[in-house]
Formats: structure tokens, C-alpha cells, sequence
């Protein structure tokens, strides 16, 4: 006897609602496209949310210097030239029109002495770019886009697990999914479908993700046939919390070093000025008085005439640099470092940094006012992800488009902080404006094959059929360990390949794994179901990683310890499945930058005379 489901249809369904998919399904609907949003969690709990530094723009509101011109170099330098220049323009031109549209929309930003939206520092901005609500700004763009949304007609499916892409003829025809309260199933049928389901870190023993990160999205875009790009660039986020272990991962936000927090290490030492990468070596101060001029400067609201603190180089650099001083014996009491906000008063930490003052007094008892937070390196976004057009985020699979973390091309090797905000609004706007526009000249739904559906089905309720195996939760914990050991922020060929055999092994523990219980809110069902997608998800970042032989960006081999700009310039990793359902690796590059924009790089970072 078949099992029931429902079936349902939409001109566009988003998968995901956080802001790259809210800002789609806002658009799709403007276009006059009927829309349903599939979240896995409730609406409004998104990673957007965690995003609490800024969403960076060139607005030029704090600094008039400042223009796409200059976010445009920041962001392919901060990626190490391994940035889809298209999409580096685009996102430069236009993230200010869509914060500006923020605006518009009731957003909340905080303001400069003339009311202009405020804007403060990050790492690898020239200017300071972020536009801001204290450290709340996910928040807030979660908040302003659900408020516009809710209006527009969409339809939203929340705590549904998506398992399958549909294709009919080659084209994506829609998707099944599952109700993770009462265990129902559903088929939506789509003209278009839009992947907005954001990243991977929950494959890392420590994160700063919560439960939804397993990297689904991308699995689901892999397992339909689509192209998958620089999954070796995982990106560790600098400043995690690091105790108590309860809250181990918990982000730190950058913004906390943008208003002029200060790294130390057991010494006391401010260490960061002995990590400053030669190509970064004209932009920031050499001496602690000369970090400090700087600092004072954005204290007292002005623009700063000194070069800027080496606490704020790319996150790739600092996490680096936090763990080299761990490796050397001077690392914090509980193995990271310290960051110190308390010397500024008391009252301005409170009014710029509110949610790290209660995070930190609630989670830890430490009053950062008075004394220094405890920080350390924590797995936190994939600059890797589908593949897609720059300008219509169209995947390599006619009708699925993908935008925000689940897409690649923007940040290349590593992502400059702020700019995941800016990347969300840009794409996920185009992402919905383009796949609307496809889905129009759509008339009818394609077909969808009853023995495919029938087939997922079967795969999503195999685990409650399954009798005296073993807990999914301990698969789970057990891959990210080994991910964290072996695929972590510092990595070597040996262990890569280690990690590639171990986790083959996964693949066994998979399907015996024994959740017990019903359909009805079986937590046990859903981590078994996510299983697959991890293993896959693993298993592409440890593939890619060993066949890059240098460090780039948030890539870091040991047995290669530099970038080769010879050998590996400008290539990219390209991923997808073959037909006989193996995991294919190859090597592409982006098309040539044109002279017009490489005239705005520095000549000597391109490395071209190699």
C-alpha cells in the first residue's frame, strides 16, 4: 500500500527562509509569481540572525571616500582573487540600493550625528562599510524582511524537511518534503525552484551553527545533478565563545574588534601585529600607539588619518593567527585568546555591543565591561556551495537557482565579514526577480514521476523501520569529531585522506541506524534523515581540500604552507555527481577580469607575472 501525501503547487518555491529566501519570495511575488517557503525551523530562525556585525555597503556615510569601487577590490582581495568578479561588481554596485531599500521597508539602523545610517569598521574593509543596529543587525534584516513578506501573498510551510529535487526532462519540475511535527508528506510541484538554505557548519565539532546547518541544501543540489564550487574554503570564524563548553562555538561578533577591541594572548601580548601577510602590510599600523590613534579616531566619531589595527585583517588571518599562538604554548586558560572591549566606558560598550554584553553575562558570567572575553577559532560559513550565473543565479540545472550561502562565487577563498548581509539582499533579490520571470513563461507544471515519488518516500521512512541499530545522534557526533580532527582549520594530505576512508564508513552506520518511535516530532527520524547529506557534504569539502596543494584563504595545508599562485592562481574546484553516481572533481577558472575593473585591483596581489 502506498503512503498518502499531499501535493501542492507553486509558480516558485524558495527552500529556506532566511534572508537570501525572504528577499527572493519578496521579489517572485512583486514579479506577480505565486510563492511558497519551505523553512525547516520556525520563520525567523535563521543564520541571518547570527549575523550581528553589519551588512557591508559602500553607502560612504561614515567615510565619503568609500565607493563600490573600493568594496569591489576589498571583497576579490579578501577572497584571494578566487571571486567570480561578476558577481563581486554586481554585489558592489548594487548592496547599497538594497540596504537603502531596507530602509525604506521600516529597518532600524543606527545613525550618525547628521542621521545618516551608521556604518563601522571590519576586517578587510577599507572604510568603515557596515551598516548597523549594535550587534543585533540579523536580526533586525530577519525582522524587516518577514514584516515586508508576510504582505505579499507568500505562502509559508514552517518545520518541513526537504528530501528530494525533482527533474523531469532534464529540468527541475519540484521537490518532496516532509512535515517534521506530524510526519506527513508532501509533494510540491514548481515551475522554479529557489535553494536559499544557507550553509554546512554543523559537519564541525565546533561551530558557531545551530541544529539546521547540516548542509542539506547543498546535498540536495548535488544529489539533482548540479555543479558545486570551492567546497574546500571553509571559513572559521575568528571569535567563538570558548567556555563554558556548553556554549563552545557561540560567535563572537567581529564587530566587537570594528569598535576597538584588542586581542591578547597569556603574555599579555597583542600578537596580531606579528601576523600581518605582506600584502596587507601597507593598510595596517606596525605599532600599538599607531593601532591605538586609530581606535580613538572611531571612538570619538571621527575619520581615523592612521592606518588600522592588524585585529582587523581577514578573518582567515586572525583565526590563524589565534591558533598558531594556541600551537606555541601561549593560548588563553581554556586554549584561545583574549579579547578585551573593557577599556572602553562602560556605558559605550553597553550601547554598541548589547547583545555580547548580556550573551556573555548570561552564558559565561563574565562582564565584558570589566574584564576580557575568552575567544577561539569556530567553524562558521562555506564560501563554497552550487554553482550559478552571476546574474540570474541559475544553477547548472535549468529551473534551480540558489543564492545566499548556499551559492558560490562571490567570496572566493574567503569571505570578508559584513558582506554575507549585503550578499543575502543582492542575490537573494535576483535570485527571486529571475526565477519569476523563467516561471512565468511557464505555462503548465511538468510531470513528475509517481515511481520517483514513491521512491523518496520509501528513503525518508526506511529509519522508523529499522530495529535495534545504533543512535543517529552518535553517527553524528562521531563524523564531526572526525571532521573537526582531520578537516579543520589546519589540515595535511595524510589526514585528508584518512577523513576520505573514515567517512566511506559512515555510509554503513547510516543506514543501520534505529531512532525508534512514530513520525509524530521524532527528533531521532531527523538526524538519521540528515546523515547522508553530511557524509556527502564531508566528503566533498576533505576531497577538495586535499586536491588543492597550497593554503589560500580558509584553506590551510601544512605540507603546503603557502599560496601557489603558479600553479593554482586562479582555479577553482568544481564538483558534481558522474552517471555512475560517483563524486567528480575538477579544476575551472572564471573568465578573465576586463582591464576596466583589474584597473581598480592592486597589480601586484593578481600575481599575473607568475
Amino acid at each position: 500500500m502506498s503512503e498518502k501525501y499531499t501535493t501542492h503547487e507553486y509558480d516558485v518555491v524558495v527552500i529556506g527562509a532566511g534572508g537570501a529566501g525572504l528577499r527572493a519570495a519578496i521579489e517572485a511575488t512583486k514579479k506577480g509569481a505565486s510563492v511558497a517557503v519551505i523553512c525547516k525551523s520556525m520563520l525567523g530562525k535563521a543564520h541571518t540572525v547570527m549575523a550581528e556585525g553589519g551588512a557591508a555597503a559602500a553607502l560612504g556615510n561614515k567615510d565619503p571616500r568609500d565607493s563600490w569601487e573600493t568594496h569591489f577590490r576589498d571583497t576579490m582581495k579578501g577572497g584571494k582573487y578566487l571571486g567570480d568578479w561578476r558577481m563581486a561588481e554586481y554585489h558592489a554596485k548594487e548592496s547599497p540600493d538594497r540596504i537603502r531599500e531596507l530602509e525604506q521597508w521600516g529597518a532600524i539602523f543606527d545613525r550618525t550625528p547628521s542621521g545618516l545610517t551608521n556604518q563601522r569598521n571590519f576586517g578587510g574593509h577599507t572604510y568603515p562599510r557596515l551598516a548597523h543596529i549594535g550587534d543585533a543587525t540579523g536580526l533586525e534584516l530577519i525582522r524587516t524582511l518577514q514584516e515586508r513578506g508576510i504582505h505579499t501573498g507568500m505562502e509559508v510551510f514552517m518545520e518541513y524537511t526537504v528530501r528530494h529535487l525533482f527533474k523531469t526532462n532534464g529540468r527541475l519540475s519540484g521537490c518532496f518534503a516532509y512535515n517534521r511535527v506530524d510526519g506527513s508528506l508532501h509533494v510540491f510541484k514548481a515551475k522554479t525552484t529557489i535553494l536559499a538554505t544557507g550553509g554546512i557548519t554543523r559537519c564541525w565539532a565546533v561551530c558557531s551553527g545551530s541544529w539546521e546547518y547540516t548542509g542539506e541544501g547543498h546535498a540536495l543540489a548535488y544529489w539533482a545533478g548540479a555543479e558545486m564550487g570551492d567546497m574546500e574554503f571553509v571559513q572559521f570564524h575568528p571569535t567563538g565563545m570558548i567556555w563554558p563548553p556548553s556554549v563552545k562555538g557561540i560567535l563572537v561578533t567581529e564587530g566587537v574588534r570594528g569598535e576597538g577591541g584588542m586581542l591578547t594572548n597569556s603574555e599579555g601580548k597583542r600578537f596580531m601585529f606579528d601576523y600581518v601577510p605582506e600584502m596587507y602590510r601597507e593598510e595596517f599600523a606596525d605599532t600599538e600607539a599607531e593601532a591605538m590613534d586609530w581606535v580613538q579616531s572611531i571612538v570619538a566619531d571621527e575619520t581615523p588619518t592612521a592606518r588600522r589595527p592588524p585585529e582587523l585583517l581577514t578573518r582567515d588571518v586572525v583565526a590563524k593567527a589565534i591558533n598558531s599562538e594556541r600551537e606555541a604554548g601561549r593560548a588563553s586558560i581554556h586554549g584561545g585568546a583574549y579579547l578585551n572591549i573593557s577599556w572602553r566606558p562602560e556605558e559605550q560598550v553597553k550601547k554598541k555591543l548589547p547583545g555580547m554584553y548580556h550573551q556573555f553575562m548570561e552564558l559565561a558570567a563574565v562582564d565584558i565591561t570589566k574584564e576580557p572575553m575568552e575567544v577561539g577559532p569556530t567553524a562558521h560559513y562555506v564560501m563554497g556551495g552550487v554553482k550559478v550565473n552571476p546574474e540570474t543565479q541559475e544553477s547548472t540545472i535549468p529551473g534551480l537557482y540558489a543564492a545566499g550561502e548556499a551559492a558560490t562565487g562571490l567570496h572566493g577563498a574567503n569571505r570578508l565579514g559584513g558582506n554575507s548581509l549585503s550578499d543575502l539582499i543582492t542575490f537573494g533579490k535576483r535570485a527571486g526577480e529571475y526565477a519569476a520571470a523563467a516561471a512565468v513563461e511557464i505555462k503548465e507544471y511538468l510531470d513528475i514521476d509517481s515511481k520517483e515519488i514513491n521512491e523518496a518516500i520509501e528513503q525518508t521512512l526506511a529509519p522508523l523501520k529499522r530495529k535495534g541499530g545504533e543512535n543517529p545522534a552518535k553517527v553524528v557526533q562521531d563524523l564531526r569529531e572526525l571532521m573537526q580532527l582531520k578537516v579543520g582549520i589546519i589540515r595535511d594530505g595524510g589526514q585528508l585522506q584518512e577523513a576520505l576512508v573514515e567517512l566511506e564508513s559512515f555510509r554503513d552506520r547510516e543506514i543501520s541506524t534505529s531512532p525508534g518511535g512514530t513520525r509524530i516530532y521524532n527528533p531521532g527520524w531527523h538526524q538519521a534523515l540528515e546523515i547522508g547529506a553530511m557524509i556527502d557534504i564531508s566528503k566533498m569539502c576533505a576531497m577538495a581540500a586535499l586536491s588543492r596543494e597550497e593554503s589560500r584563504g580558509g584553506h590551510t595545508r601544512l605540507d603546503f604552507p603557502v599560496p601557489d599562485h603558479g600553479k593554482w592562481g586562479n582555479i577553482n574546484s568544481v564538483i558534481v555527481m558522474d552517471d555512475n553516481g560517483e563524486m567528480n572533481l575538477s579544476h575551472v577558472s572564471y573568465p578573465p577580469i576586463p582591464e576596466r575593473l583589474k584597473k581598480l585591483l592592486d597589480a601586484a596581489d593578481l600575481h599575473e607575472e607568475e
